[in-house]
């Protein structure tokens, strides 16, 4: 029998554990994981590597339109690809406008079709302005939405996002609640760190670590707490995006225990680097929530390894090298991760720290494809999308500017050394990534819309 695709000998890792053996392809599904499995048009040796269905990340922000100069739909996706990410789940800030109606929804569509390597889901947004979009906004394909409790946008722009108040933020979830799906947020009080921050920036030092500590724990926790209280009484199904403390998780996961449908996330970066490094870095690193310290992130580990943090995402978030020049405090706050989210994870989670290969791929792929509505994603299972991310194990390198797909040559990453290597990504049997040949110029993702 030929297939169109056969991956022979590599270790795959499955829902049970990891075997070695071949995987075929026919129509860019998995239809058989064995030996001698026959012939293939195309026929990729595995020997030595792990093969993991890709990352699904959870949380990426593509700036185009608006704002394509900070990342657009070919760079970005070119950058997932070449870091092992399959699919991902784009958020409705930081491109003009945002994803708040029906409008906006087919114009990100209509913006993207036919210009992306790796597939894509949608966010909406949930603001102030926009209560009465929401349900438009899920007959248009989005799988969830997003809303933030921090500041955030630029209000001189009056198609950009902003955050929400209590009361919206209580309509929301009524009516999210009712359609189904998911509400993602960012929970850091607003009133409370912007106050801290126009203190610190009169106060000084000016420094990323008075950055961080004009972030603190509590003000992150308290409307952690305060979103959980209100999903008790809508019953919306809830989702904690980039958790950067234990206690952050700690509160979803007694909600949780208790029989609330909440789940945590958590990002690389905040399982990577503390604040006694970040002044050394640079604004590269800045984001919020803020990276914490030493034991702040011994803390997260352990939450991950439990089983309370249910995916990581890499929270890309682009900019132009303008907006990261200046002060601690006014220069751009988020980080470009998209690329390496992955390897990196990888490394400090299987190789530094035991994780089993099963528990990675849950936090990294099945988990987010799960609590997303990603049918056909996140696992190595006959019947689903042939997606691969092939890691050559215990083989370093050293993260470069020039190696970077980012429209802006912009990372943290770079100068760090990650002790493994993405070999190849393939999207629905199609080869977007390889070391031979680097990102591939067609274009085989597609947007994935929620029915």
């Amino acid at each position: 029998m030929e297939y169109d695709l056969i991956l022979k000998g590599g270790t795959i890792v499955l829902d049970w554990g990891e075997v070695e053996a071949d995987v075929a392809v026919r129509d860019g599904k998995i239809v058989s994981i064995g030996s001698d499995l026959g012939r293939g048009k195309e026929e990729i040796d595995a020997s030595g590597l792990i093969v993991t269905p890709g990352m699904v990340d959870p949380h990426v922000h593509i700036s185009e339109p608006g704002r394509t100069e900070w990342e657009g739909y070919i760079t970005g996706t070119s950058a997932a690809a070449k870091g092992g990410v399959t699919s991902f789940v784009m958020m409705p800030l930081n491109q003009l406008p945002c994803t708040a109606d029906r409008e906006s929804l087919d114009l990100q569509l209509r913006t993207g079709e036919g210009r992306t390597k790796v597939d894509i889901a949608l966010y909406g947004a949930l603001t102030p302005n926009n209560l009465d979009s929401l349900e438009d906004l899920s007959y248009g394909g989005v799988v969830g939405y997003k809303a933030f409790l921090s500041s955030c946008g630029d209000r001189t722009k009056g198609d950009d996002m902003m955050n929400v108040d209590d009361y919206s933020l209580y309509r929301g979830m009524k009516t999210i609640s009712c359609l189904g799906k998911v509400l993602a947020l960012h929970c850091e009080n607003a009133a409370i760190t912007d106050g801290l921050g126009t203190e610190a920036r009169q106060e000084g030092p000016d420094t990323l670590a008075s950055y961080v500590a004009s972030r603190p724990i509590f003000t992150e926790v308290e409307a952690v707490r305060r979103a959980l209280y209100l999903a008790k009484q809508t019953g919306v199904r809830l989702h904690i995006c980039h958790c950067s403390c234990p206690e952050a998780v700690s509160e979803v996961s007694e909600s949780r225990f208790s029989g609330l449908d909440v789940t945590a996330e958590t990002c690389t970066h905040y399982l990577y680097f503390t604040t006694d490094e970040l002044d050394d870095i640079g604004n590269s690193v800045k984001c919020s929530p803020p990276i914490r310290d030493g034991k702040n992130l011994e803390g997260m580990w352990e939450k991950l390894f439990k089983g309370e943090i249910a995916c990581v995402g890499s929270d890309h978030s682009p900019c132009t090298a303008d907006l990261k020049e200046g002060t601690a405090f006014s220069a751009w706050g988020g980080i470009a991760g998209l690329q390496n989210s992955y390897d990196v994870l990888f490394d400090e989670a299987v190789q530094k720290r035991g994780m089993s290969l099963s528990q990675f791929v849950r936090i990294t792929a099945t988990n987010a494809a799960e609590i997303f509505g990603l049918k056909g994603k996140g696992r190595i299972a006959i019947g689903h999308d042939a997606d691969f991310a092939l890691i050559r194990p215990n083989a370093p390198y050293r993260v470069t500017e020039e190696c970077l797909e980012y429209k802006n040559k912009l990372s943290p990453y770079i100068g760090r050394t990650v002790g493994c290597q993405i070999v190849r990504t393939i999207v629905r049997g199609r080869t977007v990534f390889s070391q031979e040949s680097g990102v591939s110029k067609d274009f085989a993702g597609r947007f994935l819309l929620s029915k």
